[in-house]
């Protein structure tokens, strides 16, 4: 790549991050219901445009940088040991993300608000349910690719990534918890040591009888 290519790509990124940003800035200020695709459009100057080519809609703007911290997970789970089994492989990639990336969700500020509004806000659900579907399919891809399996014939790299998405959700409704102030300290065990207490759950639970039922 160029070093003008180079330039123009990190421009184009740099646009789409602000827009990102000022959507969720402006939504944890005002709701959902009081953000236009103007107002946010008007917070990074630019046109209305501008903002389409990016995203479909001011949820999908709002979401976007939870799309991307999906990308980073997938990133750092493809490049785990290739002996590691798919639940360890994607524990680990967890805190390889977490670990190696100031910018993760969960060291923003108002990480858990935003979150709670998610949840909250039926648009934004189905927009982020959308953007970690996504993730997911792409997760499962990779761990067929890891195990030289079919992902559409064997159903294993899907289960794995299921529960391990399963884990994380789960470690993350727990941090998000009400009452849980995540930006006060001991108000709200840290991410990591949930995330592993959901896999140490996880690992430890009996695996079912395989004895068919009569």
């Amino acid at each position: 790549m160029s070093t003008t290519e180079g330039r123009r790509v990190r421009k184009v990124q740099e646009s789409r991050e602000a827009m990102a940003a000022a959507a969720v800035d402006l939504v944890l200020e005002k709701g959902l219901d009081g953000v236009t695709v103007e107002a946010i459009s008007d917070r990074v100057d630019v046109s209305r445009r501008t903002f389409a080519r990016y995203f479909s809609g001011k949820e999908d703007a709002v979401v976007d940088s939870l799309r991307a911290d999906f990308a980073r997970i997938n990133a750092a789970l493809a490049a785990r040991p290739a002996d590691e089994n798919p639940l360890t492989a994607y524990h680990r990639a967890l805190h390889d993300w977490l670990d190696g990336d100031p910018h993760a969700w969960p060291h923003r500020p108002r990480a858990g608000e935003l979150l709670h509004l998610l949840h909250a806000e039926p648009a934004l659900r189905a927009a982020y349910g959308n953007v970690r579907d996504e993730a997911q399919h792409e997760s499962v891809r990779i761990v067929a690719e890891r195990l030289g399996q079919d992902p559409e014939r064997d159903l294993r790299p899907a289960l794995a990534i299921a529960l391990a998405v399963g884990a994380f959700g789960t470690a993350v409704r727990f941090w998000i918890a009400p009452g849980a102030d995540t930006t006060a300290p001991g108000a709200a065990a840290p991410l990591p040591e949930l995330i592993d207490a959901a896999f140490a759950a996880l690992a430890a639970e009996p695996a079912p009888s395989t004895t068919p039922h009569k």
